[in-house]
């Protein structure tokens, strides 16, 4: 039985490119070299998700990828199957169940994508095939994400919902009144116009998201719909939800504006700018899970967090 391990293996399952190429670009015979389980570079690097190295290792050996990608350990698992199996710590910088399962499935589709479609019904010794094992793993993982769909997709719903209350008479009034011919006094004004466009963007947005967030909480195969039929909706729902919040910000601000510019010019100038500064503030901290939500959902390859291991090689091991 071996124990010991090939310096490369080691800086390929931890994600140090540096190594990897160095070692590879001085001793090409390196790409050959097998672990105990009988798992070469290429497979090390799947099953420890490292985009870096395989990328890597795909522009070095562009021409012999697929006879390095095809190549099964001692239990009969392809690269595929490594790349459906979900380990132990979250490798991937997003946080929570959400995006982590959409990093998952982006990283096994990319590995998928490499690979000849046979391999995608190979079976292991287990008699398991990548899709088995991908569900299997990933079970604990898609149950907290539907947890997580469900309560912010009802949450957001419920406010959207008064969103959808709260707009409907705004949108159908007429600030400042009319006239006898029923025209209104201030439909020249640049705030008027402002008034009606956003109250009319804000009317329709929040029912959009009303409608995406209740398609979320109500899709039926679950399964299925998870790769990237329900986060584009919650993604979009999100989008609207928030477009609608900012056009009632300055619906109701243009409105304001018609009705109180004389009376209360001095105090309403100095209070618009603070109340933007303070929407845009908690914007700015509520924004980085929209924006991980959308960088999961959107990029075909995932970004792996940054590690550094305290080893040193000698190329002299070989």
């Amino acid at each position: 039985m071996r124990t010991w391990e090939a310096p490369v293996l080691i800086a390929a399952k931890n994600g140090i490119i540096e190594v990897v190429e160095g070692i590879l670009s001085k001793i090409p015979k390196a790409i050959f070299e097998v672990d105990s389980e009988g798992k070469s570079i290429v497979l090390l690097a799947v099953e420890h998700n490292q985009p870096e190295v395989y990328k890597l290792l795909t522009s070095l050996y562009k021409n012999r990828m697929n006879s390095l990608i095809c190549k099964v350990d001692n239990k009969g698992n392809s690269a595929l199957h490594l790349a459906a199996k979900l380990t132990n710590s979250n490798p991937w910088p997003v946080p929570g169940a959400a995006s982590q399962m959409q990093w998952e499935i982006r990283w096994y589709e990319y590995i998928m994508q490499s690979m000849p479609r046979m391999f995608q019904h190979l079976r292991n010794d287990d008699g398991k095939t990548p899709e088995d094992i991908f569900w299997d793993t990933h079970t604990p993982l898609i149950d907290q994400r539907r947890e997580w769909l469900n309560y912010t997709s009802s949450s957001c719903s419920v406010v959207a919902g008064l969103i959808v209350t709260a707009t409907f008479p705004m949108s159908i009034s007429v600030p400042g009144g009319v006239n006898d011919a029923g025209s209104p006094f201030h439909k020249d004004q640049l705030a008027f116009n402002i008034f009606t466009i956003s109250s009319y963007v804000s009317f329709y947005s929040s029912l959009l998201a009303v409608v995406l967030f209740l398609s979320v909480l109500t899709s039926s195969n679950y399964r299925s719909s998870l790769r990237n039929d329900l986060p584009t909706k919650l993604l979009l729902g999100l989008t609207a939800f928030y477009v609608s919040i900012a056009s009632t910000a300055i619906s109701f601000s243009a409105g304001h504006f018609i009705n109180l510019r004389e009376k209360l010019k001095s105090a309403a100038f100095p209070a618009y700018p603070v109340i933007c500064l303070v929407v845009i503030f908690v914007s700015i901290i509520e924004f980085p899970l929209y924006f991980q939500l959308a960088w999961a959902t959107f990029k075909r390859v995932p970004q792996l967090n940054t590690a550094s291991l305290g080893v040193t090689f000698d190329l002299k091991d070989y």
